[in-house]
């Protein structure tokens, strides 16, 4: 079986891009210098390598997203926007939560995501094949 190590984003400026996921999202910094960099968000590690000179950069067509859960949709989009990413169209707001899209400093796609808060407790909730709750 094969065990994924790291998801690995090519980026034009390593430093920079590490202090945008970190002060941007919090992921902690656990390996940097000029051509690498290594977060850490939570069992989840993301490498940046510095990318080859004349390396396109990502199109601007939908390639794959990495998906954050974050505690507060407005503060971390505007942060990050403050730091050079772009709101890929607007904030939406569903029932179950506020999703956004964000293009990070080197063209990656960031999907954010805040669950609504819930007010009906798990437990009232049947388990699949158990019995019914009480009422």
């Amino acid at each position: 079986m094969a065990l994924l190590k790291y998801i690995v984003l090519l980026n034009t400026d390593v430093p920079r891009s590490a202090r945008f996921y970190a002060h941007g999202l919090g992921l902690a910094v656990t390996v940097c210098s000029e051509r690498w960099a290594e977060l850490q968000s939570g069992a989840f590690r993301i490498a940046l390598m510095q990318a080859p000179k004349g390396t396109d950069p990502p199109a601007r067509g939908y390639s794959p997203f990495l998906s954050f859960d974050i505690d507060d949709m407005e503060g971390t989009v505007t942060r990050l926007l403050s730091m050079g990413a772009e709101l890929d169209g607007s904030i939406k707001y569903a029932p179950h939560g506020k999703v956004a899209a964000v293009r990070c400093l080197d063209g990656h796609m960031l999907g954010l995501f805040e669950p609504a808060e819930t007010k009906t407790k798990p437990e009232k909730f049947a388990k699949p094949g158990g019995p019914a709750p009480a009422k």
